[in-house]
């Protein structure tokens, strides 16, 4: 049409006024935000040579409600319209290829929530089109690029200019638009869709959405058929290069209305709604699914951030709201949504760097709060240890069997471990997004240990800490973080920075207990900083070493509590429902009690429901696997912070001892970088021991070897005795292996022959004395598994050798190792069978005295046999291994157990208990079921005759049994040896032997009582030990002066280190021989002896003369 005859027809009637459309100031107003936000719209513009009525960049807000005048050239524009410059088109840089959607979220399709937006209009079918890849692509023969944009934009935004025409080929309505259509009839154009008037038809469009529907919904749907139809193009020729432009803007400005839409609902007229004007419901919907976003709208954001920074804004507010919402649900709801949104998210860095910049990233004041305030909180909060959870696993716990007990956990174990995954995904593409986002998610981790301290309280109250299945998959992430660097060959261990605590550490220890230190020393050490920066294995390591402390540990810890919490509570049920036959005539009492039992039945069940789940939780073993891969990096790191060799390894050796005092590095760790160790295992021990097989090392055997040996660089004396705990169940039969997980590298090992022996030996000794104020009843645990290992070990030769080497060079060591022992064998020797002659009285109350004692009073009676019933089983536990022990050390080195500082003491206690199994006390300890106590007598008794045995070859042991007043008799030695004949317990040589020694007792008895003839009560004052009250044969002065024979006062210092007379400290070495007087001693007790065998001969003499006659 000739333009100048444009300008001669009438104009048209104006067409309708768009909907709600905004007055020309509003409109220029969002003009100017529109500008800002596209900048230059991509470097796409409209095709060469065509007159756009719009820029390109912010294309045309709105249809105006009055008819444009017809110009037949720029300079005819009125003055209050500014002429539109073309739209250029260019061809687009090329895009990279979206990642396929398929590697970061599950195939499987959301469930449609209630919030998905309802993209059917009224002029729009409300069938799903199917792809129009061919239909929008497939050139028709001779058709022009303006046909060409017509057909295909009409088709991908489903709209029209003509009245008559509904539905487009595959049955889908189009929206009319009718402002759009009498503007280019205005304009004498043909009534054709195109590029340079696309953004008209978008916004038309646009506002005939109804407004209660999205509007995002939509332009979405129109954005996913472009960029189909562009993915599906194919060209080549310049034709074709043409219809591909128009196809890529249409897709950029399609987008940039998406982004609109929701950032700037006034512009199409509408009210700003923080429900519709959100990507919310889009990503919660798979990507695949025709409502969700899909990778390539991923992509396309991304891409233009740089240009409208309103992009980050929407998207960031988007996870911030799925945050929120998903803080409110547990692992019963359909979480798994809300974690794929934030899975797609990891594919785009960009997105994660602004998760990280908002202040919802790190916001929560509290422990609690961390949950439900932070940005990743609720995704780490969804745990089957949530108490709604564990009442839907564990329904009806007190009925649930073993089978279906391990079938649900092995179903939660399933569901969390995928779970686990997905934040390890989560949180390894924060961290490799960027510099800054790592360190927010460093910054976050410590934030959550820092505020979790309290969860290793004696008492925790869960209004103030974290939950247990929050601060487990913490811990479970940061385990997945450290395996980059945990090798076999413990390469990476020497970059772990010894002086990360002095160089701003984010793992606050200020109030933690120290290895070695008080406070004032830790507080002095940390006091002078160290410059630089930790590397991110340094932060890594110590992070995950303090989540395990209040996570996973703290997790183990209330599993033990609620054990005792479920025995209570039953207990007191058991009681209650003993209550209810005495009210059966009294309603309202009962009434109440029925109210009482059902709440303390739902805190029961709810109990064990919980610990079933924490069970489930921590049994996962491929979870547990690489904790204690992360366990053996620790134990090796701290032996060479506490050695300082820098080297060590499994393979090589430590030197032991270690210096005397602790370097100030190590001295000042805080505890827990020793008790986690001791407690992951012992955990691992216990439970799934089966993990152990592939995951142990010679690097743990070290680890308690050394800190036994050296056990002056621990503090907590429970912390070392832990480390016994972790030999000793090292030493359980477990498969194949009879000597448990640590018995071969016991017994064969180089490090273990060399001081594994000496080692508990010490600790032995030391735990006499530990401070605590169970210290009397702890050590004869701790000496029972000692006990244990020892026997583990004691097939190797080399260690008999050792024992006796020791006690050569190392005299006094091991006199006071023998005592010790000596001085349990006497004490739970006497308190076992002291036990039974109870238990028999007891037993017999209950059975002659049934009839007639009350209910009341056999309750009482039979509470106390339960009591001393225990008593007995766990002394008599404690006299087999003992007097085994016993054995085992007096067939190898007897010498030791003849010395005359132990000797004397070691014949009384076998004498008296000899005595109490044969003599006439034996008959009260006849009890019902002895064996249910570990007591044999017929085990027993042929032991401790064995003891005799062993030790028979020293004259020394023959005078002392001989010399025993108490309950020496030759009279008791025959009726062992008749019960020994008599029940078979000894035939043989061994009888044999026995029977030989006795005799030799005998003779030595009448030895010694002959020789107390011969001194009579005229033993000189000056020769008698003001202790004993016996004649001295090595008198010693002390520093108090006072002369004591060197025996009794070498037994005295065994246990006490101090002068018995000033209580002054002292030792071996400040006694002082008195050779004088030990040689008066001498002389006098010979001419004694020589007097008294004068009077016996001339005793003799007489008896052989004549018979005196006796008649008169």
């Amino acid at each position: 049409m000739d333009p100048s005859e444009e300008q001669q027809t009438p104009a048209p009637p104006a067409p309708a006024p768009a909907p709600e459309a905004p007055d020309k100031e509003t409109m220029e107003a969002i003009r100017r935000r529109r500008l800002e936000r596209l900048g230059g719209g991509g470097g796409s513009g409209s095709p060469a040579g065509g007159a756009s009525t719009t820029d390109s960049s912010i294309g045309r807000p709105a249809i105006s409600n009055k008819p444009p005048t017809p110009t037949a050239s720029p300079s005819a524009v009125p003055p209050q319209e500014e002429a539109r410059p073309p739209i250029s088109i260019t061809p687009l840089p090329k895009q990279t290829s979206s990642p396929s959607p398929a590697g970061s979220v599950a195939h499987n399709k959301r469930k449609a929530s209630a919030s998905e937006p309802d993209n059917n209009r009224t002029t729009a079918s409300s069938a799903t089109p199917p792809p129009l890849r061919k239909q929008a692509n497939t050139p028709k023969p001779d058709e022009s690029i303006e046909d060409y944009a017509d057909r295909v934009l009409g088709t991908l935004f489903r709209i029209t200019l003509d009245r008559n025409k509904t539905t487009d080929l595959n049955g889908h309505r189009l929206t009319y638009l009718e402002g759009l259509a009498a503007e280019l009839e205005s304009d004498g154009l043909p009534l054709k869709f195109s590029v340079d008037r696309l953004e008209e038809a978008i916004m038309e469009a646009a506002r005939e959405v109804p407004h209660s529907k999205p509007l995002f919904g939509y332009l979405l749907p129109c954005w996913k058929r472009t960029a189909r139809a562009i993915k599906s193009f194919r060209g080549g020729s310049a034709l074709a290069a043409e219809k591909e432009q128009i196809l890529k803007e249409a897709r950029r400005l399609c987008f940039s209305n998406c982004i609109f839409a929701l950032t700037i609902p006034d512009l199409f007229g509408r009210e700003s709604n923080h429900h519709e004007d959100s990507l919310v419901p889009y990503l919660l919907k798979d990507v695949e699914h025709d409502s969700g976003l899909c990778m390539d709208f991923f992509s396309e954001a991304v891409s233009r951030l740089d240009e409208d920074d309103s992009i980050a804004d929407l998207f960031t507010r988007a996870m911030v709201d799925i945050s929120s919402k998903l803080s409110s649900l547990t692992m019963n709801d359909d979480y798994k949504a809300y974690v794929n949104a934030l899975l797609t998210y990891t594919r785009f860095p960009r997105l994660l760097n602004a998760l990280a910049q908002d202040p919802t990233f790190q916001m929560a004041q509290s422990a609690p709060g961390i949950e439900k305030n932070t940005l990743l909180g609720p995704f780490f909060r969804i745990s089957p240890l949530q108490p709604e959870v564990t009442q839907v696993y564990f329904a009806g716990p007190r009925t649930m069997d073993k089978g279906r007990i391990q079938t649900s956990q092995n179903a939660l174990q399933m569901t969390l471990t995928a779970h686990q995954s997905d934040l390890q995904t989560i949180i390894n593409a924060f961290i490799r997004a960027s510099p800054q986002s790592r360190n927010k998610v460093l910054d976050w981790f410590a934030f959550i240990v820092n505020a979790n301290h309290k969860r290793r309280a004696l008492q925790v109250d869960p209004r103030e800490v974290s939950s247990d299945g929050f601060m487990v998959n913490v811990t479970v992430v940061l385990d997945y973080l450290c395996q980059p660097f945990m090798d076999s060959t413990f390469s990476k261990v020497e970059r772990i920075d010894v002086n990360y605590f002095r160089r701003k550490p984010r793992v606050d220890i200020k109030d933690e207990t120290k290895l070695n230190a008080d406070q004032n020393q830790s507080d002095k050490f940390y006091a002078t900083a160290v410059d630089g920066e930790s590397n991110f294995i340094t932060e890594i390591f110590f992070l995950t070493l303090a989540a395990h402390h209040y996570g996973s540990e703290a997790a183990n810890a209330k599993m033990k509590q609620l054990d005792k919490d479920i025995k209570y509570y039953e207990k007191h049920l058991a009681l209650m429902e003993a209550e209810r036959p005495r009210l059966i005539n009294r309603p309202d009492q009962l009434r109440l009690l029925e109210t009482t039992l059902k709440r303390h039945i739902a805190v029961l069940e709810k109990s064990i429901s919980l610990k079933y789940a924490i069970e489930g939780v921590l049994l996962e073993e491929k979870m547990q696997g690489r904790s204690l891969q992360f366990m053996r990096y620790v134990t090796v790191w701290l032996l060479r912070v506490a050695s300082k060799d820098t080297k060590y390894a499994p393979d090589k050796q430590l030197k032991l001892p270690l210096p005397e005092q602790s370097p100030d590095e190590f001295s000042c760790l805080p505890e827990y970088a020793l008790q986690d160790i001791v407690d992951n295992f012992k955990f691992i021990y216990r439970f799934i021991p089966r993990v152990m097989l592939s995951a142990v090392g010679e690097e743990l055997v070290t680890l308690c070897v050394t800190f036994l040996e050296s056990s002056q660089y621990i503090k907590n004396p429970y912390l070392k005795s832990a480390l016994v705990t972790l030999l000793f169940s090292g030493t359980w039969p477990i498969y194949h292996l009879q000597k448990g997980v640590l018995g071969d590298l016991l017994t064969n090992t180089k490090f273990a022959n060399d001081h594994l022996l000496h080692a508990i030996m010490k600790f032995y000794i030391e735990c006499e004395s530990t401070g605590a104020h169970t210290q009397f009843y702890d050590k004869f645990n701790i000496r029972y598994e000692i006990f244990q290992v020892i026997k583990c070990v004691w097939s190797n030769d080399h260690y008999k050798r050792q024992l006796t080497q020791s006690s050569k060079s190392n005299r006094q060591f091991f006199i006071r190792f023998v005592n010790l022992l000596l001085n349990d064998a006497t004490y739970v020797l006497d308190e076992a069978l002291s036990k039974f002659p109870k238990i028999h009285e007891l037993q017999e109350k209950l059975r002659v005295g049934m009839q007639e004692l009350s209910q009341e009073d056999r309750d009482r009676i039979a509470e106390e046999l339960k009591t001393t019933e225990s008593q007995a089983t766990s002394y008599m536990q404690l006299v087999n291994e003992t007097v085994s022990m016993m054995n085992l050390f007096t067939s190898t080195l007897g010498e030791a157990f003849t010395m005359p500082e132990i000797v004397t003491r070691l014949a009384g206690m076998l004498d008296y208990n000899l005595e109490i199994l044969t003599g006439p006390k034996s008959r009260t300890l006849k009890v019902d079921n002895p064996d249910k106590y570990q007591f044999n007598p017929r085990t027993l008794l042929p032991q401790i005759v064995t003891l005799y045995v062993n030790l028979g070859f020293s004259q020394t042991f023959v005078e002392a049994v001989a010399g025993d007043g108490r309950s020496y008799k030759p009279e008791l030695m025959n009726n062992v040896t008749e019960i020994l004949e008599k029940k078979a317990m000894k035939v043989g040589p061994e009888l044999e032997a026995w029977k030989k020694l006795t005799k030799r007792f005998e003779e030595a008895k009448k030895e010694l009582d002959s020789l107390e003839m011969d001194f009579g009560d005229d033993i000189p004052a000056e020769f008698e030990d003001p202790i004993m009250g016996h004649l001295m044969k090595d008198p010693v002065k002390l520093p108090s002066r006072t002369i004591v024979d060197r025996s009794t006062i070498v037994q005295h210092l065994l246990s006490d280190m101090k002068d018995p007379f000033n209580r002054q400290p002292m030792t071996l070495e400040d006694l002082v021989p008195v050779d004088e007087l030990r040689i008066r001693i001498e002389e006098w007790v010979e001419e004694k002896r020589r007097e008294g065998r004068a009077t016996r001969e001339a005793a003799a003499a007489a008896d052989a003369g004549d018979p005196m006659d006796t008649k008169e």
